[in-house]
C-alpha cells in the first residue's frame, strides 16, 4: 500500500514484528503449563518472556518430558470434551491433534487442508492394510458474510468431516471435527492443546499473523510456509523444528508472472486429480455434483492463492509430521523448544520497541 512512499523516504519507515501476551495466551489459557512453568524456572517469564530460555536445560529430562506430556494430553482432553459437546465428534486425547482456527479465508487456504486428509482418506479407502499415526483435524473460524467461497470452504470441511467421521474404515484414523463459533474463549481451550498448527497461508499475503504465535507459546510445532511472522517464528526456533514447505514469496511472483496455470499440477498428480475428482463427483455431498462445483472449478481454472502448486509439497510435508510424531521423545523436545524460543512473540517487546524506536518515550516508575 505504501511502496511508492517508501521509496521516496524509507527512512521514515520503521517496521516492528507484533506479539501476543504471554498473560491471557499462556498463563490464563494454560494454567497448567504455567504452574509447570513456575515450578521449574519461576514466574519471572510472565513479564520477561525471554527467561523461558531457562527451559533449554530440561530439552532432552527425561522426567521433565513426562511432565510436559501429562500437561499437553490434559489440555487435549479438556478440548475434546468441549468439541464433543458442541460439534458432535468424538476425539481421542492420545491422537495427534492438528488445528487450524482462524478466518476463513482463500489465501489462509484452509481447503488445502482439506486436499490433503481426502488424500489420506483415499488411500485408506484404497489400502485396507495401511496404518498411520491417527490425527484428529480441527477446525474454527468465522467467514465474512457475503464471502460465497470461504463459505463454501467451511461447508466442505464439515461435509468431508461427516464422511471421516462415520466410515468405520477411516474414523480409526482420521476425525475431523468444525469448531463453531469460534472467539477468544474458546481460543482459550483450543491453543493449549494443539499438537501441530497449521500456518499454511500463501507466501507473501500474510501480514504477520497472532494465531501462529498462540500455537507456539503454548508448545505446538507448526506447519507453514515462509509467510509473516512464521518466517522470524522458524529463525527463533531453529529449522529443525518446523515444518516448512511451500513456495517463498520469490517463487509465487515468478509464477504468476510467468502465467500460472493450476491443470498443469492437475496432470503432473494423478492423485490430485483423483482427490478433486471426488469432491467434485459428490463423495462427500450425498451425491450432489453442484455443491462444491465453484470451488473446484475455482482450484482448477483459477486458483488464484496457489493451492494446487504446493499441494504435493503440503502432503510430503505432512508425512514427516507423521514420522515425527511417532518419535515420542524428539516430538516433546520440539515441543519444549517451541515454546523456550518464544520470548520474542511478546507483545511486551513489540510495545517496548515502539516506545524506543517510534514514539520516543521511556517507563515510568510508578510509587503509591
Amino acid at each position: 500500500m505504501l511502496k511508492d512512499f517508501y521509496e521516496l523516504w524509507p527512512e521514515r519507515f520503521s517496521n516492528k514484528t507484533n506479539g501476543v501476551t504471554p498473560r491471557r495466551f499462556l498463563a490464563l489459557a494454560n494454567p497448567g503449563l504455567r504452574e509447570l512453568l513456575d515450578d521449574t524456572i519461576g514466574d519471572g517469564w510472565l513479564t520477561d518472556l525471554y527467561q523461558l530460555r531457562g527451559l533449554e536445560a530440561y530439552a532432552d529430562d527425561t522426567a521433565f518430558h513426562g511432565q510436559w506430556r501429562a500437561v499437553k494430553r490434559a489440555n487435549k482432553a479438556r478440548l475434546a470434551d468441549f468439541v464433543r459437546s458442541t460439534a458432535g465428534v468424538g476425539l481421542n486425547p492420545d491422537w495427534l491433534f492438528d488445528i487450524q482456527v482462524k478466518r476463513i479465508h482463500e489465501y489462509k487456504r484452509q481447503h488445502l487442508n482439506v486436499l490433503n486428509i481426502v488424500t489420506q482418506y483415499r488411500r485408506l479407502k484404497q489400502n485396507s492394510d495401511l496404518q498411520i499415526p491417527p490425527r484428529a483435524f480441527i477446525f474454527g473460524g468465522k467467514a465474512a458474510p457475503g464471502y460465497f467461497m470461504a463459505k463454501r470452504i467451511i461447508k466442505l470441511i464439515n461435509a468431508v468431516g461427516e464422511t471421516v467421521n462415520n466410515d468405520p474404515d477411516v474414523n480409526r484414523f482420521l476425525r475431523v471435527a468444525f469448531v463453531p463459533n469460534f472467539n477468544v474463549q474458546n481460543a482459550h481451550l483450543i491453543y493449549p492443546a494443539a499438537d501441530l498448527s497449521e500456518q499454511i497461508s500463501t507466501a507473501g499475503k500474510e501480514a504477520s499473523g497472532t494465531g501462529n504465535m498462540k500455537f507456539m507459546i503454548n508448545g505446538a510445532l507448526t506447519i507453514g510456509t515462509l509467510d509473516g511472522a512464521n518466517v522470524e517464528m522458524r529463525d527463533e526456533v531453529g529449522a529443525d523444528n518446523f515444518f516448512l514447505f511451500g513456495l517463498s514469496v520469490e517463487e509465487v511472483e515468478r509464477i504468476k508472472r510467468d502465467g500460472y496455470r493450476p491443470s498443469d499440477y492437475i496432470d503432473g498428480n494423478s492423485e490430485l486429480a483423483a482427490v478433486l475428482g471426488l469432491i467434485a463427483g459428490g463423495a462427500f455431498s450425498d451425491g450432489d455434483t453442484e455443491v462444491f462445483r465453484p470451488l473446484v472449478d475455482n482450484l482448477r481454472y483459477d486458483d488464484p492463492f496457489l493451492v494446487l502448486a504446493d499441494y504435493a509439497a503440503y502432503v510430503s510435508c505432512q508425512q514427516q509430521v507423521s514420522a515425527a510424531w511417532q518419535d515420542t521423545a524428539a516430538w516433546t523436545r520440539m515441543s519444549i523448544l517451541n515454546t523456550t524460543r518464544s520470548g520474542k512473540l511478546s507483545s511486551d517487546r513489540a510495545i517496548t520497541e515502539y516506545c524506543d524506536d517510534i514514539w520516543n518515550v521511556w517507563p515510568v516508575t510508578v510509587t503509591r
